[in-house]
């Protein structure tokens, strides 16, 4: 069942696609199959697991050619996804949700938008559950194997096409390396989760990068998030999360992303990014 690279373009660049775990097994074997299935670039797949007690661990470990970081307890989202790009060796970095789903040249298409102009420094698909201007809703199908018809019409019908965003979201996020060693990782004061993504947005905009939205790619997503299963626990991270944001950027609203960019300028690693 697991076949992983079968028909991968060997000369291609190497990608490093990097999943954080936290329970949800059933996601996470969907989300990998797809891309096994799915992902013809020339990539390595490493995952992080946060203290799994499922029996992910297990099943990470039954992978073949996978990178594995088995964490005994959570280390949160950034932290995991530091970890993974700590080992990873790719000069294209994809941080994925364990939640989803890709679909036939999800990989290709992301890569040829971040490729084909180099002042984009991050670029993010369409989703049916996605913040801000990503979504697609409503979509039309109802089952997997309808969403992967619906991604491949999607693709053919906005072929190459793209646009500009002022935040994109964490669910799938593509870019260079090189974007790491120029404005650091996922900040990690964001524990466990929530706005990490935007702040590793507001940093690579700083740094004069454009956020950039296929819209030619699809990818389906589950929004299993294992926040929300203590509703209140989760209202609770995302409230502390956006005041060390708001904290963080000196912002008073996230309607002042825009302005706090430039009054940000030029990037300063030692004043934007404190790692923890």
């Amino acid at each position: 069942m697991w076949i992983n690279n079968s028909s991968t373009t060997e000369h291609s660049p190497l990608t490093s696609i990097i999943i954080l775990t936290f329970n949800g097994l059933s996601f996470t074997k969907e989300c990998i199959f797809s891309i096994f299935q799915h992902t013809k670039e020339n990539y390595e797949l490493i995952l992080v697991d946060n203290g799994s007690t499922d029996g992910t661990p297990t099943f990470l470990a039954s992978l073949p050619n996978v990178k594995v970081i088995a964490n005994q307890e959570n280390r949160g989202f950034s932290g995991g996804c530091n970890q993974g790009l700590s080992i990873a060796k790719g000069e294209n970095i994809v941080l994925l949700n364990n939640d989803t789903v890709v679909t036939e040249g999800w990989l290709t298409r992301l890569l040829w938008q971040l490729n084909h102009d180099h002042s984009i420094g991050i670029v993010g698909p369409r989703s049916n559950i996605i913040a801000w201007d990503q979504a697609i809703m409503p979509v039309s199908y109802q089952t997997i194997q309808q969403m992967q018809t619906f991604a491949n019409s999607w693709a053919k019908t906005h072929h190459r096409q793209g646009y500009k965003v002022d935040q994109l979201s964490g669910l799938c996020m593509v870019f260079k390396r090189s974007l790491i060693d120029m404005i650091g990782g996922l900040d990690e004061r964001f524990f466990p989760g929530y706005y990490e993504d935007t702040d590793f947005c507001i940093r690579a905009q700083i740094s004069e990068k454009k956020l950039w939205v296929a819209n030619d790619v699809f990818i389906h997503h589950y929004g299993s998030s294992s926040f929300k299963v203590d509703r209140k626990m989760h209202a609770e991270i995302l409230k502390e999360s956006r005041k060390k944001f708001l904290d963080k950027w000196m912002m008073d609203d996230l309607k002042q992303i825009k302005e706090i960019v430039e009054r940000e300028k030029p990037f300063n690693r030692e004043r934007h990014y404190s790692p923890f």
